[in-house]
């Protein structure tokens, strides 16, 4: 699998599939057992997963909302929260 295949692929990913295979890699370079070739090919791929987690948690906190209520206390919508 080529780089930018690698990339496309950590592109498509849910952000528990990115935090799954992120677990997985820190886990691999916890244990110290593999060449450092392939740490460095870790290390670069434990990168894009973050960068996928960062992504994918932006996203969510533009969704957030507060719920509004009506002058009874009922709720009666969501605005977006601001300063997310």
């Amino acid at each position: 699998m080529s780089e930018t295949d690698r990339d496309a692929d950590v592109a498509e990913m849910s952000f528990e599939q990115a935090m799954g295979e992120l677990e997985r890699v820190v886990g691999q370079l916890e244990r110290g057992d593999v060449a450092l070739e392939e740490s460095i090919r870790l290390y670069e791929r434990g990168a894009r997963l973050k960068q996928r987690c960062d992504q994918k948690l932006s996203e969510a906190e533009e969704k957030v909302a507060a719920i509004t209520l009506d002058g009874e206390g009922n709720p009666k919508g969501t605005q977006a929260v601001e300063g997310l």
